[in-house]
Formats: C-alpha cells, structure tokens, sequence
C-alpha cells in the first residue's frame, strides 16, 4: 500500500507493512488514516465473527448428538466447558501476537487456524466417536475464542483516542454476532433436516474466504510494539484482578449462558434440538446488539453506577429464573433468559469502559497531568484489557461446570442459578464498595496539579 505517510517495510519482514502511522494527527487522519483503518476494521471484524462462530460452534453441534451419539448431558456440559476453557487461555498470547507478526499476517494464520477444528469436527461428528475424541476435537476449536484479542489489539492501534470507543464496540459486537448467527445456522440446517456435517461445511469456505480477504486487503503496523512491562504492571495492580471479577460477571455470563441455553431447554425442559435452535440465538444475539448501549450509557452516567444497576438487575433475572424453573414455566423461563443475555451485554459494555477511567485516575494520583496523564491511561488500561478479556471469558467455563454438577447432582440446573445469583450479589458489593463508596472527598480532574495530588475517585469512571 502507499500512500501519504505510509511505505513498504524491507523485505525481510514480507507483507504489506505501514511505517508511519500517526491517528492522532488529524491531517494524517483524514487525508491518509481514516480509509485504512476502516477498511483494516471491517475486515477483522469478519475474521473475528467468523472465530467466535467456530469457537461456540460446539453449543449447536451438541443439540445434533442424540442419544446414538451415548453422550450424558454432564458429558456435553464437560465437552462445552473445556471448549470454553481454551478460547479463554489462548486470548493471553493472542494478544502479544499481532505485535510479533503483524496485524494483518495474523488474521491470516488465526483465521487459517479455524480450519484445523473445523475440517477435525467434520470428520469425527458421527455416531460411535467416543466421548474422548469429541473431547480433543472440541479443545481445538477454542482457538477461535482468541481471535477476539488479537482483533481488538489491531484495531485499537488503527484508530485516534477520539474513535476508540466507537470502533473497538463495533469490532467487539461484530465478533460477539458470530454466537447467534452459528445458532441461526443450524436453526435452519435441523429444520431443513441436515445433519452437523452440513454446517461444519458451510463454515470451511467461509473460513478460506476470510483468510484470503485479510491478505488482500488488511495492513500490518509497524509501530505496533509488545510492551511486556505494562502487561506485568497491569497484572501488578489490583484493579486489573478486581475488573476481572467484574467481567466474569457479564462477558462470563454472556459466553457460558450462550453455550449452555440450548442444553438446559433439552434437558430439563424435554425440548427438542429444532424447538430450542428456534429461541437459543435471540438473546446472544441481544446481547450482542445491546453492548455498545452499555458503553453508551456509562459515558453518560458513568459505568460504575450502570454495572452496580446491571448487576441488581441479573440477579433479579436470575430469581425470577429459579422460581420458573422450579415451576417448570418454560414461558417465564425463556423469557427471563432472554432478558439475563440482554442484561450481560449491557454489562459488557459498561465494565469495559471502566477501565480507562480507572487508570486514568491512578495517573491523576500519581500527579501526572495532560498528555502525561493520558499515555499512562493507555499504557496501563490496554495491558489490562487482554488479561481482564480472558479472565472474564473463563467465567463461561465456570458457568458450564456449574450446570454440569446441578445437573448431576439434582436433574436441573435450579442448583447452578442459585450460585449465579449469589455471584452476582458479590458483584454488587465489589463494584459499590470499590468504585462507589465515597471514602474521599472528589476532585475534579480539570483541576488536578502536580501541586494538589488528588484522591482517587472512581465514581465517574
């Protein structure tokens, strides 16, 4: 690519590699920047759609397996766990990787690497596989869960502090989409009486699709560097741990209640794989849509004050959940679902916009001022943002688990949502008693000086 304030990098390195990239400067921006980082966006966000599709593929393909299939319902609970388990743990180095390859070369080898699982489920998904094998295959696909880090580490770079918001929500409910359209997918595949082989393979052009398209029209930034010293500073400081407790609550939710809804309809409320395919996409796919109303709403009001409100809320749902379960109401149950989905995406909008406030505030503390104040913002909230990422998503590993042994243990998962519930009530307490309760006097940060060091607070952020 060439262009104003852009050129080819030697050779060695191969691929199309933007030296100068300078969002903040608004000539640059809008002469040069702007086009390519939109084009950049759109094309991650159709790599990462794709890997969350692949990466919660399992959540459809378990309403396939009948009982020829001799999988358990805790078998499929342990299977979906485990497959959530590795899209969690592999966001870590995911994140690291667009600084070491590029961000366009690795949306080519992550999008690549979905075809792995994809091709591996297709051939194993038949009656007589033993449960180990579906196990080791499932594992597989939780490489699609990374791409989410990777993608929203190289749009980040692509965009001026002014356009972050806008464009890292829509590249994060762009990837979440993927959830309910794989749902939507086989929806239509179980009423037109195809099997999972039939979906596996409308997902491997797809794949191949998406990796072309990356290294035809996506960019690597030159500029883009690992920082491992924010990542340790970042694991070093308690808010990062505290926000992590935080995400599990709505992006755990989020992640683990769209693995589990369709297994929780056929198991304790006897409906069929076509009956619950035909409800299981509309609240992912809330949830997915709602997110950047989250964000939206704790700009205005702060995301403090709207994650406590949130967390009230999910715990409401959550009741009016045990009693439709232990009233067997599948009407008032699905409803009460659908709406605990809508509520995890708000969530995931609001938490997420914390954490620049958070470390925003820490630097006015530090008596940091300006621009000053602003890059340790960024430094600091950016490492935080992959760990808390995958913190947060290990939260769906939990959720699963925990209706695999409510399952086994009382035949419903009533036993699970009483422990949701009583995890969002600590929610409440940490997001009240660490960002909200006011323990020192405010102080405006248009005020700050190096001559006032200001108290922390988080009220706004």
């Amino acid at each position: 690519m060439t262009g104003p304030g852009t050129a080819a990098a030697p050779p060695s390195k191969g691929g199309r590699w933007i030296r100068h990239w300078d969002p903040e400067n608004e000539t640059f921006w809008k002469e040069t920047g702007e086009k390519v980082a939109r084009r950049n966006l759109f094309f991650s966000v159709l790599s990462e759609h794709i890997g969350f599709s692949i990466w919660t593929l399992w959540s459809v393909l378990v309403l396939f397996m009948g009982p020829e299939y001799g999988l358990t319902p805790a078998d499929k609970f342990m299977l979906t766990s485990m497959v959530t388990l590795v899209g969690a743990v592999v966001r870590v180095p995911y994140t690291f990787a667009v600084a070491i390859f590029g961000g366009r070369n690795w949306t080519i080898i992550s999008a690549a690497l979905l075809l792995i699982p994809t091709c591996a489920a297709f051939a194993v998904m038949e009656p007589g596989t033993s449960f180990s094998t579906f196990l080791l295959v499932g594992l597989l696909a939780g490489v699609g869960g990374g791409n989410f880090a990777s993608s929203m580490t190289n749009i980040n770079a692509f965009f001026p502090l002014r356009k972050k918001g806008w464009a890292l929500g829509l590249n994060a409910g762009g990837g979440n989409i993927g959830v309910p359209v794989a749902q939507l997918a086989a929806l239509a595949i179980i009423g037109a009486g195809g099997g999972p082989r039939v979906l596996l393979g409308i997902y491997i052009p797809l794949i191949v699709v998406a990796a072309v398209l990356a290294a035809l029209f996506m960019d690597n930034l030159e500029n883009v560097k690992n920082d491992t010293g924010a990542a340790k500073d970042a694991a070093r400081d308690g808010h990062t741990w505290i926000m992590s407790l935080l995400y599990i609550g709505t992006f755990g939710s989020f992640i683990g209640y769209s693995f589990a809804f369709g297994q929780v309809l056929t198991n304790q409320f006897g409906r069929t794989p076509l009956e619950a395919a035909y409800v299981t996409f509309i609240g992912p796919l809330l949830g997915s849509l709602i997110r950047p109303v989250g964000g939206r709403l704790a700009d205005r009001f702060g995301g403090a004050r709207i994650s406590l409100w949130n967390y009230v809320a999910m715990a409401a749902a959550t009741a009016v959940l045990i009693g439709a379960s232990m009233e067997k109401s599948l009407a008032l149950f699905t409803g009460a679902f659908v709406v605990l989905f809508v509520l995890s995406g708000l969530g995931n909008g609001s938490t997420f916009k914390m954490i620049p406030g958070i470390f925003q505030n820490k630097a006015l503390a530090k008596g940091l001022e300006g621009e000053a104040a602003a890059a340790y913002g960024r430094r600091l909230s950016g490492a935080s943002m992959g760990l808390i990422g995958a913190v947060g998503a290990l939260g769906g590993v939990g959720i699963n688990l925990a209706f695999r042994q409510s399952f086994l243990s009382y035949g419903s998962g009533t036993g699970a949502f009483v422990a949701f519930l009583a995890f969002y009530a600590v929610c409440f307490v940490v997001t009240w008693a660490v960002y909200l309760r006011r323990t020192a006097p405010r102080v405006p940060a248009t005020t700050a000086t190096s001559e006032a060091k200001p108290q922390l607070s988080y009220a706004e952020v």
